[in-house]
């Protein structure tokens, strides 16, 4: 491998070979930000020589994240916590929460130029302006990765799980699980605002469908913006409305919500249901284990923490490894493998 020469930081960064002495030489003279442009370019041709470290977080890299209260979206935030504690102490990730019911402020902060990032990691809502935002950021030159959700028509790398499989999974589980019983079974989801949210219930109805079993319809979808009161609530109306209701995916959150109302039908009308749901956390391993919940799909959130970072990472040339662009897979629990598994 050619050996890394200050004339090719110099042209990598864009500045003067003198300003590159000064920096790794630490004589000083030099505004923080060409300096951080020095020190990068530097780790990205695999210089050899000794790189100073005292820029600290030389390389910013932005996690935007959304619902900081929600079971999942917290271990998500842990697992970046626990990964920022232990980087270098050149690279600084910084994690932020955004309001995701505002799509324009929303695409207002992405396309914030005050704020200096190499990388943005993002929980995407999908509206036109988020993605317009996410391109500008790309074409000034941070390195977009999409996490969890994606915006429709997405340019940038997505890190997760396949959405649509986990919709036929919990189909396949489902339809298997109701076995000959005759009857209607119902999705809840946040939104058509998540790309997954419509692509899990795709998945879902059309594993039911090209399985065709006349005893068993989905009959219809509801939206509760994954709040425990609203998908409550929708719950309910639903099992008023359809006497002959017989499972129940819930493809969003909230399961603490729906399973409030179930545990209620289940103590007054001695019914139980096939419910499928997502992410495995307390609320859900008391449901599992109450046999309220028949099986949890779990999108490891901590796996994809560490790869959409080493994603950015390997993108800035900072870490020479190969990084895996396929879907994140999932897992599956039911009462029979829940005591073994741990929730991180």
């Amino acid at each position: 491998m050619k050996k890394t020469r200050l004339v090719d930081i110099a042209a990598a960064a864009g500045v003067g070979l003198a300003t590159v002495e000064r920096v790794l030489n630490e004589r000083g003279s030099v505004k923080p930000q060409t300096a951080e442009k020095v020190l990068l370019a530097a780790k990205q041709l695999g210089y050899k020589g000794l790189i100073p470290n005292l820029y600290r977080g030389t390389i910013r890299i932005e996690v935007m994240l959304v619902r900081p209260e929600s079971p999942f979206f917290s271990r998500l935030n842990q697992a970046f916590e626990r990964i920022a504690a232990s980087l270098d102490s050149s690279i600084a990730l910084h994690r932020t929460f955004v309001e995701e019911g505002d799509p324009e402020k929303f695409a207002a902060y992405i396309a914030n130029r005050n704020i200096r990032r190499h990388g943005l990691i993002v929980v995407a809502v999908d509206h036109p302006k988020i993605t317009e935002s996410l391109r500008a950021a790309r074409a000034a030159g941070v390195e977009v990765v999409q996490i969890v959700s994606y915006t429709g028509g997405r340019d940038d790398i997505f890190v997760g799980i396949d959405n649509y499989a986990a919709g036929r999974t919990a189909g396949f589980y489902m339809s298997r699980m109701l076995g000959h019983a005759k009857g209607n079974v119902i999705a809840i989801c946040h939104s058509w605002a998540y790309q997954i949210h419509k692509e899990r219930v795709r998945g879902f109805s059309d594993y039911l469908a090209s399985h065709n079993n006349p005893a068993l319809q989905f009959s219809e979808v509801m939206f509760g913006l994954d709040d425990d009161v609203r998908s409550a609530e929708a719950l309910t109306q639903a099992l008023r409305r359809d006497a002959n209701l017989v499972g129940i995916y819930n493809a969003g959150g909230a399961n603490l919500g729906v399973g409030s109302v179930l545990q209620r039908y289940r103590d007054r009308e001695k019914k139980d249901f096939v419910w499928v749901a997502h992410e495995l956390n307390d609320e859900t391993r008391r449901f599992i284990a109450s046999g309220l919940m028949t099986l949890v799909l779990d999108q490891a959130p901590e796996t994809q923490a560490r790869r959409a970072l080493d994603t950015v990472l390997s993108r800035l040339k900072i870490i020479d490894v190969p990084v895996s662009g396929e879907p994140v897979p999932f897992l599956t629990f039911t009462a029979e493998n829940i005591g073994r598994a741990s929730v991180l």
